[in-house]
């Protein structure tokens, strides 16, 4: 069973990775099992020319898992195949409490917007996105039908999203 997935979206720069590690760090306090998917508009690596693992993926390797007895990771070549919707992604995760996803704005689980002051791009996401299910801001946003925190209220926005997935952490176990 994948766990309930819940998305920090905004324009670049507006504090999503900020919160997100925040709220991992309040979930993780309240004894929960939390792992995050992050979206990457660019390229990325996880690996480094010249290892093993590297040159079995230049071989053409799909798929090349990595162990130690600290952590693992398994890397998949997507070569010419599409970009995996984050439901699958969220599928591949085991053992979670709650996946909280940063990005991934064109897909359709709950979400909360962030807003910051001096970004940039200052068009608001919710009014064309039903999957926005409030908004966190660091400055008054006027007219709203969504709830909305205080950008740095984390612990507020937390059981917010406990609320929405009708979760109730316990110190010691996985969420019931």
């Amino acid at each position: 069973m994948t766990a309930p997935l819940f998305g920090v979206v905004g324009w670049k720069n507006s504090g999503k990775t900020t919160l997100v590690v925040s709220l991992i760090a309040s979930f993780t306090a309240r004894g929960m099992t939390v792992s995050a998917i992050k979206h990457a508009h660019h390229g990325f690596d996880v690996d480094h020319e010249g290892r093993d693992s590297f040159r079995f993926r230049a071989a053409g390797a799909h798929s090349v898992a990595i162990s130690s007895r600290m952590r693992f990771a398994i890397m998949t070549e997507l070569r010419e195949q599409p970009e995996p919707p984050l439901e699958e992604l969220a599928a591949a995760i085991k053992g979670a409490d709650l996946i909280l996803a940063e990005g991934f704005k064109s897909e359709k689980h709950p979400k909360l917007e962030v807003r910051r002051f001096d970004m940039l791009n200052q068009t608001p996401l919710a009014p064309g996105d039903p999957s926005i299910v409030a908004i966190a801001s660091d400055f008054d946003i006027g007219r709203r039908v969504l709830p909305l925190f205080g950008l740095n209220d984390v612990e507020a926005i937390a059981g917010f999203i406990l609320d929405y997935h009708q979760m109730r952490p316990t110190n010691r176990s996985r969420c019931t």
